[in-house]
């Protein structure tokens, strides 16, 4: 076993694998292969928010760090019982492989592990790898392979949430020309015209969009997000009313100080993948002085 990681057991029988290297430390809970925790040693605040609330129990998914939303983000297109963002957040995965790398990251490889569930929610055969690489940067690449013999489609994304000093002292750059659809307002569209700053609740999927980054002027740091075959990307914050109405995003002011900005494939950027082929949806995260 790689010497920078180590399994641990924690509340309700979850288990994590902790990452401790020379460049950072992190956490991922092995339900839903997701990130629960990362901050680079050089970082003055974390980068990841995670809820005070959030709910370490299974089959339940946890408010912070990055969620993993696969094969569908949202709703169920057909089937609104099902679980929102997908079931790859809340069902089991595996270690496959831990590597200390040259540079000092740590390397590890998941693999989602098909449960009952799965098999009654999906008509085909599939293959899912998350391989995560925490270091200065945090990098993921998740990996779909179509075992079956028809084409599927599949929306996906990284349901990032970001620590921020607070959600009026920042503003998400580079989305700018971008086409947005816009929840909020009943799904209109629009383009948009210059750098997002934030004064309401905000939910807007941009469409054929590049890196993005979080100015944050007050902690004195830009966010870096990159993006690889990822032509989506959602801006998210649900202000007061909405936050305090879930019961998992923390004490009362807990949500100015995030924001989810997602890496992601929707809506007309969904992906088909056909037999025997494969399709990879990558982000990578850094942390810059401004």
């Amino acid at each position: 076993m790689n010497k920078s990681i180590k399994i641990i057991d924690e509340v309700d029988g979850l288990q994590f694998i902790e990452i401790d290297n020379s460049l950072a430390v992190a956490r991922v809970a092995l339900q839903g292969g997701h990130v629960d925790w990362w901050r680079p040693k050089s970082a003055k605040q974390d980068v990841l928010w995670r809820s005070s609330n959030a709910r370490y129990e299974k089959g339940r998914s946890i408010r912070g760090g990055v969620p993993i939303c696969w094969p569908w983000f949202g709703k169920h297109p057909t089937d609104g019982s099902f679980c929102a963002h997908g079931f790859a957040r809340v069902i089991p995965w595996k270690l496959l492989e831990s590597v200390q790398l040259k540079n000092g990251a740590t390397k590890i490889v998941l693999t989602m592990i098909p449960t009952e569930a799965v098999t009654k929610q999906l008509t085909y055969s599939f293959e899912l790898i998350l391989t995560i690489i925490v270091g200065e940067s945090l990098y993921l690449n998740l990996e779909t392979t179509n075992l079956s013999d028809s084409p599927f489609v599949i929306s996906e994304g990284y349901h990032t949430y970001f620590y921020i000093s607070d959600i009026k002292n920042i503003k998400v750059t580079g989305l700018e020309n971008s086409t947005y659809t816009d929840k909020i307002d009943n799904f209109g569209s629009g383009i948009e015209k210059k750098s997002i700053t934030f004064n309401n609740e905000f939910d807007r999927v941009y469409t054929n969009s590049n890196d993005c980054y979080i100015e944050d002027e007050k902690f004195n740091r830009v966010i870096t997000i990159k993006k690889s075959n990822s032509n989506s990307t959602v801006v998210w914050t649900p202000w007061e009313e909405k936050a305090l109405a879930m019961g998992d995003m923390g004490e009362k002011d807990e949500w100015r100080r995030m924001v989810c900005v997602e890496t992601a494939n929707l809506l007309e950027n969904s992906v088909v993948i056909y037999p025997k082929m494969s399709h990879s949806i990558a982000t990578e995260y850094s942390v810059q002085e401004l």
